[in-house]
């Protein structure tokens, strides 16, 4: 009975709570709240049915406010760039751009909104829980010393619609690290970030996409029009 006892009690210790979620919760808020800009180098995986599909990398912009550029250069080079109003996807080799404007655009990267000062945690997340390191459901265990939350939108909300819940792995400094994006059907999309820089000068320019000559536009809008 005492062995039982112990157990118990160790157990309970070792469960983060509420409170905990909602401090760490905070304390990443904070932590990007005065951060005019930020670059990081990237790993993207999209996973399917358990199974990794397509890894790609490359370097990363965030700017305030609800800005975003992330330029793709393994394994073709592509860019994803949000300038605050519209949403636009351009890959070389195809000669195409694609446009979106913002509020039409169902983009996975949605929650990484938080750190172009668009959202926070509290409005993007109905519900956040503390997770323990490798704890199943996770995709890969956290590092030594990260801490991971579970976000889940609120049921209400636009994002509900986009993702399932989000994990967010968060280190020491309460700098993001990890995140992976998990739709319904076992889709999930996982970013990895490193050498986070901030408050960089980055040039206006970085945030505004002039097509290259023989560049054709093509709204997003028309494409899902044309679907039968």
């Amino acid at each position: 009975m005492l062995l039982g006892w112990m157990l118990s009690a160790l157990l309970a210790m070792s469960v983060p709570t509420n409170s905990d979620a909602r401090a760490l919760a905070m304390r990443l808020d904070a932590h990007y709240h005065n951060v005019r800009t930020l670059q990081a180098v990237f790993l993207e995986r999209y996973i399917e049915g358990g199974q990794t599909v397509r890894v790609e990398s490359g370097t990363v912009y965030f700017s305030r406010p609800s800005r975003m550029r992330w330029d793709y250069e393994s394994p073709e080079k592509k860019l994803f760039l949000v300038d605050g109003k519209n949403v636009w996807f351009y890959v070389p080799a195809d000669h195409t751009a694609t446009r979106q404007t913002v509020k039409e655009s169902d983009d996975w990267r949605t929650p990484l909104a938080l750190l172009t000062g668009r959202v926070r945690l509290d409005r993007l997340c109905g519900t956040v829980a503390l997770l323990p390191a490798g704890l199943p459901g996770d995709t890969a265990s956290a590092s030594v010393g990260d801490q991971v939350l579970l976000c889940a939108p609120r049921a209400s909300s636009q994002e509900s619609a986009q993702f399932r819940d989000v994990l967010l792995e968060i280190d020491s400094s309460a700098r993001l690290v990890r995140a992976v994006i998990r739709q319904a059907g076992a889709q999930e999309l996982e970013f990895r970030f490193g050498d986070w820089r901030e408050n960089l000068p980055l040039a206006e320019d970085e945030f505004h996409f002039a097509p290259p000559p023989g560049v054709a536009i093509v709204e997003a809008s028309q494409l899902l029009a044309a679907r039968p």
